[in-house]
């Protein structure tokens, strides 16, 4: 005869049954369990229900309230909802960065040196400066300031004289002209449409330049001799500079 402890036959001589009924949203679950029974060798075993009352609780309030009952770290769709909502609202924050066809901006986009200004004298220029230098380092980014047509671009300062090296002249069509000087590349070419804020050529330091820098300048036609306060202009339009 099977050896049966004092602990296993106390236990075994209770005979007792605890049941726990679980009601949610229409929903009923019964545990039963039963204080002993026999296991096929003979040998006494209490018997249990696949999942103890309280996982079995967990998986009703689960399935009453939408939450997950799976392995923990689970999701419900609302936090997929939540979660795509945010990724909209981080895409259209960074649309709004990008300037408008109806904006002016800076022809630098990044950090830049204010050096020789509109209006300046001196040995280097036959006469008064021009326009506004941006000192940068070589290769730079150079950006239209606003949507246009290129109307002229390439060396010998596009039409305007060796001094100006590599240029590029925007047409932007309300009688306003743009030009960007001392050029190390031009990436555009006459004809070619432009946004606000397009890449358009890289700094440098062609033509007569002490160093690398833009020379940039605002005109009222597409050539040398009609140019205006350009800082003045840019900052008449709103534009950070």
């Amino acid at each position: 005869m099977p050896k049966i402890t004092t602990h296993r036959i106390r236990e075994n001589l209770r005979p007792h049954t605890r049941v726990a009924t679980l009601a949610a949203a229409g929903l009923t679950a019964s545990v039963v369990l039963t204080g002993a029974a026999v296991a096929a060798d003979g040998n006494p075993a209490d018997v249990y229900a696949a999942h103890t009352v309280s996982e079995v609780v967990q998986a009703a309030d689960g399935q009453t309230t939408g939450e997950p009952t799976g392995a923990t770290g689970g999701t419900t769709a609302k936090d997929d909802a939540d979660k795509s909502a945010d990724e909209s609202a981080a895409q259209d924050s960074k649309g709004d960065d990008k300037p408008s066809a109806e904006d002016w901006v800076s022809p630098i986009a990044g950090d830049y040196e204010l050096s020789a200004t509109y209006g300046n004298s001196g040995d280097r220029w036959a006469s008064k400066h021009s326009g506004q230098d941006f000192a940068v380092p070589n290769g730079t980014e150079v950006n239209a300031v606003h949507e246009g047509t290129v109307v002229k671009a390439g060396g010998n300062g596009a039409g305007d004289g060796p001094a100006y090296g590599n240029a590029v002249v925007v047409d932007h069509g309300d009688g306003t002209f743009t030009q960007y000087a001392h050029l190390s590349e031009v990436e555009v070419a006459v004809g070619d449409e432009v946004d606000t804020g397009e890449e358009i050529a890289l700094s440098g330091n062609t033509g007569n330049s002490s160093g690398p820098h833009l020379h940039f300048e605002v005109r009222t036609t597409a050539d040398y001799g009609s140019a205006i306060d350009p800082m003045e202009f840019l900052r008449g339009e709103h534009a950070e500079v």
